[in-house]
């Protein structure tokens, strides 16, 4: 009896690294933050900045708790990462006036301005994986029902 390299669903072992879906979007979501990595460099941001920018330069201002809602963060990830922005003068953190509890973040005119530069980072991003923009839409909407049935209560 020859030995078959096709695999069917029962002959796999899904107790290996190797047959584990969340290594694959592991090993895939970290090597994407990679290749994002000389995207953004010459924009002084890194990959997470670049993501509340994206929320930014859709809508601003946005609390503090909006920006973690948005990005999946919680405030002790994200309070720090905010700091950092507007020390680095991207973002301005101020005060609600009418609700001194909820901190509000706004876009800079120098973080309004990387929205232009950063115009082509989705473009070279689509090349580098090789993937049309339906096949990459086709593939965010698939990973999302995933994410989306995995929600927590």
């Amino acid at each position: 009896m020859g030995a078959s390299h096709e695999q069917n669903d029962d002959d796999l072992d899904f107790r290996l690294l190797d047959e584990q879906l969340c290594f694959s979007l592991y090993t895939a979501t970290h090597r994407i933050i990679r290749a994002y990595r000389p995207l953004l460099e010459p924009l002084g941001l890194t990959y997470v900045q670049y993501l509340v920018m994206l929320v930014l330069w859709e809508k601003a201002p946005r609390s503090v708790g909006e920006l973690g809602s948005e990005l999946h963060l919680d405030s002790g990830t994200l309070t720090p990462l905010l700091k950092r922005m507007e020390k680095a003068e991207l973002v301005v953190r101020e005060r609600d006036s009418e609700d001194e509890r909820r901190v509000l973040i706004s876009l800079t005119d120098q973080g309004l301005a990387l929205k232009h530069k950063s115009s082509e980072i989705h473009e070279a991003m689509l090349c580098q994986i090789e993937l049309t923009r339906p096949e990459a839409l086709q593939l965010r909407e698939r990973i999302m029902m995933l994410a989306d049935t995995l929600r927590q209560p």
